[in-house]
């Protein structure tokens, strides 16, 4: 028998819509594909969603974006308002002011989706924040995912920058104000600063073409080079596979959790409308950026109780906390004939360069202390690092207090303190509370971990009292399920790695100073219960609970 007439007979589909995806498929190869990701498996945990939520927010963005495109006219020849907000009517201004309040009150539904752009501005911000914040207290960023990590700190910052470049835009006073406030930074940068600022501004401050220049950043560079980073991120995800969170079963080979088709995609789909919702809801509720209560922009006047949006604060922030002298030693100092104003170039750049410099460095700086070049694909639980938490907090409080210093005179007007006071204790704050908040986490996280390891031994406290027939009186224990009691002991708790020496028999100092931070990190620990700790806690022989390097799982 021939190989011809043994062949099976090619596919033939019945209907119009088979036939195009049959010919597309043919072509490309979809359904390869599709196989290929739909067997992709994602583990089901709450705190994954803050990514969804950055993903969705994006889509948001762009869709409301582009209609706003349609009617924003990025201009900054002056014209007089003619629309139909009556307190501005006849009011010379910008034509970028001038059309942003024609899409607030003369286009249908402008107001509604100018509002949604920018609550999901904000909350893409915000979620990818807070995701960072939980990739990092889990060390989700240790190896494979050391560039991924990186990924995601240079999507924050094209974050902030969309947001900034996009709240610039109206040509309203707020928004002026803080142009200004940049143009102020790029000035105090020593020789340079000021051709820069002329090159950026198109001239003297605030000049005729900033405007235009921010729009084509905003529509276009950033919005491309944040999609860019979110395809090489999920890109990533999909090479090294998800994450999860410890648990009986899972470990560093393999992935407990639902397939992404039809499961995870359902799921993923119906959270998208949520989020949707829920931002439809804010722009229909909640006003923000009211353009038309602040005014054209004008050089001359700034308005009181102004702060830029959330996410660009901490750099006003520290603006307002530098001090104009320090002792007798201005800040303010002329060398070879040149300005150096530290004043404003000191806070408006060193918190910001060691904040993101610290971020980017930060995976390949705890590898080196700790000597693990493993790949990682369990997550820790935060209580479990005492120390990395304790620096992760210690990095937000930080972050924190030069946020709130934006705010310090509404701090001062709605408490009815003293500015200066208000300025005083952020001052203060500034270098103590990060220390404060070092200190109070990781003992917390110790203290925690002691916890855990008492109710793995000794079981659940139930508040019974009972006497016994001699006379003791004892509290009741609950016993553990196993699943419970694996969360608690089945961990890795590294110890202090001292410095050893080289192949010439020297320690080196980056040896020594690696061990120094190898203490600093792992010298306060608490051991998990080891199987013959519990056997002897639990007074039978048959429970044990066995950790290894590639794995961890439960045996009886």
């Amino acid at each position: 028998m021939s190989a011809a007439s043994t062949a099976e007979p090619a596919f033939v589909a019945k209907t119009k819509t088979g036939r195009i995806t049959d010919f597309v498929d043919s072509r490309v190869g979809g359904s390869g594909i599709l196989r290929e990701f739909g067997r992709k498996v994602f583990p089901d945990h709450w705190s994954f969603m803050f990514g969804e939520v950055a993903l969705y927010s994006f889509v948001i963005l762009l869709l409301s974006g582009t209609f706003l495109t349609f009617f924003f006219d990025p201009s900054m020849a002056e014209t007089h308002y003619d629309g139909g907000y009556i307190p501005l009517k006849g009011v010379e201004m910008s034509v970028a002011y001038s059309s942003s309040l024609n899409i607030s009150f003369d286009i249908r539904g402008g107001l509604f989706m100018r509002q949604v752009h920018h609550w999901a501005a904000l909350l893409f911000v915000a979620s990818i924040a807070v995701h960072m914040l939980r990739v990092f207290f889990t060390g989700a960023f240790r190896r494979p995912r050391e560039m991924n990590w990186v990924v995601g700190s240079v999507l924050l910052i094209l974050a902030m920058a969309a947001g900034f470049t996009g709240y610039s835009l109206p040509d309203d006073l707020l928004s002026g104000n803080g142009l200004r406030i940049i143009d102020g930074v790029i000035k105090s940068i020593p020789v340079i600063g000021t051709y820069i600022s002329f090159f950026l501004f198109g001239g003297e401050f605030p000049g005729t073409a900033i405007i235009s220049r921010l729009y084509m950043l905003h529509i276009l560079l950033v919005p491309a080079l944040i999609l860019l980073m979110i395809v090489l991120h999920l890109f990533m995800v999909v090479v090294h596979k998800h994450t999860q969170y410890p648990g009986p079963g899972r470990n560093d080979n393999n992935v407990v959790g639902y397939p992404l088709g039809p499961v995870y995609a359902a799921k993923a789909g119906g959270f998208f409308f949520i989020v949707f919702g829920v931002i439809a809801l804010m722009a229909a509720f909640f006003t923000i950026n009211p353009i038309w209560n602040y005014g054209p922009y004008d050089p001359s006047p700034v308005s009181a109780g102004t702060q830029p949006d959330w996410y660009i604060g901490f750099v006003d922030g520290a603006l307002r906390l530098m001090p104009g002298t320090l002792g007798n030693w201005h800040v303010e100092q002329i060398f070879f004939g040149h300005v150096f104003t530290f004043n404003v170039l000191l806070p408006a750049l060193v918190p910001a360069g060691i904040l993101f410099t610290v971020m980017f460095t930060y995976p390949w700086i705890e590898r080196w202390i700790t000597k693990d070049d493993r790949e990682h694909h369990v997550l820790d639980r935060p209580r479990n690092a005492p120390t990395r938490t304790g620096i992760g907090v210690a990095g937000f409080i930080w972050y924190c207090v030069m946020w709130a210093a934006a705010g310090s005179d509404l701090i001062a007007t709605h408490f009815h303190v003293s500015l200066n006071d208000v300025t005083y204790w952020l001052r203060a704050l500034f270098f103590v509370g990060p220390v404060i908040g070092f200190i109070v986490a990781k003992r917390v996280a110790l203290a925690l971990q002691r916890k855990d390891r008492e109710i793995a031994l000794h079981g659940r406290e139930t508040g019974r009292i009972v006497r016994l027939p001699h006379g003791e009186f004892i509290e009741v224990h609950a016993p553990l399920d196993e699943y419970k009691r694996y969360k608690l002991v089945g961990f890795e708790s590294p110890q202090v790695l001292p410095a050893v020496p080289n192949e010439h028999g020297v320690v080196t100092r980056k040896e020594k100073r690696r061990a120094f931070l190898s203490r600093w990190f792992f010298e306060d620990r608490v051991a998990p219960a080891t199987p013959a700790e519990l056997e002897a806690a639990h007074g039978h022989g048959h429970e044990a609970v066995e950790a290894s390097e590639g794995s961890k799982s439960l045996t009886h």
